[in-house]
Formats: C-alpha cells, sequence, structure tokens
C-alpha cells in the first residue's frame, strides 16, 4: 500500500459518510463544518462549484481544527494546486486525467478520483491509487 493510499484510510477511516458541500456564502463554512463536526462527521468535501469554495476550504482548515476538510470537482492541475495551497487535506475529482494524476504524484495530498470506465479504474491502478469515488 503506498504512503497517500495509506494516509487517505487514515484521514477517513471510521466516518460514516463524508458530507459533500457547495458552499455558496464563505461565512457560512465554518459554522457548518463545526456543527458537522460536533455531530461526529469531521471529513467534509468542499465542492469547487462556486467563487468562495476555495476561502471557505482556507477557513474551514484555519478554523476548524478537528475538521478534515478536502476539496471536490477538481477538474485540472490548477485547482488541485489551490486546493492543496488552500489546506485542503484530501482531493476528490470526478475523473481521471493526465494532468490530475500529474499533480498528485507531485503533491503529498492524496487524491480520490471518480472512476466509471474499465480505461479509467485501469489508469488509476496503473498511476498506483486503490481508491476510487
Amino acid at each position: 500500500m503506498t504512503s497517500k493510499t495509506e494516509k487517505l484510510l487514515s484521514l477517513l477511516n471510521g466516518q460514516p459518510v463524508i458530507p459533500v458541500l457547495k458552499i455558496a456564502n464563505v461565512a457560512d463554512a465554518v459554522p457548518l463544518a463545526r456543527a458537522l463536526s460536533r455531530g461526529g462527521l469531521r471529513a467534509i468535501e468542499i465542492t469547487l462549484r462556486t467563487a468562495d469554495a476555495l476561502e471557505a476550504i482556507r477557513r474551514v482548515a484555519a478554523e476548524v481544527e478537528e475538521a478534515i476538510v478536502g476539496a471536490g470537482t477538481i477538474l485540472d492541475a490548477r485547482q488541485f494546486e489551490e486546493a492543496a495551497s488552500a489546506g485542503s487535506t484530501f482531493i476528490v475529482s470526478p475523473g481521471i486525467t493526465s494532468q490530475l494524476l500529474d499533480a498528485a504524484k507531485d503533491s503529498p495530498v492524496p487524491l480520490l478520483p471518480g472512476a466509471i470506465t474499465p480505461g479509467e479504474i485501469m489508469a488509476a491502478r496503473e498511476a498506483g491509487l486503490r481508491f476510487l469515488k
């Protein structure tokens, strides 16, 4: 098992579900993350579908110590790097591209990509990924 696989497992171990959040107002991010953490849902995925998403990740990572904040809907290497720099502890993408795989290879932040086709699953396996969305 690779160290990134082990890191992903240790981050998400014991999490019954990972709420997927679309933060439309950055002021909602910290209170929502705190409420979810208090309710036993420490791991959250904040999607990059809004203009406030990266700032929401920054604030949750900085202010909600018990939260395990990840970034979702990551489509390219630039978004991967921005999300990692904002404080994401894991990255979720809807699919696999060579650009994303390269960004993940050069980062300590684990990637959890989506895969549907046999080709995507084989590409993920070839890249050393063992867990897929």
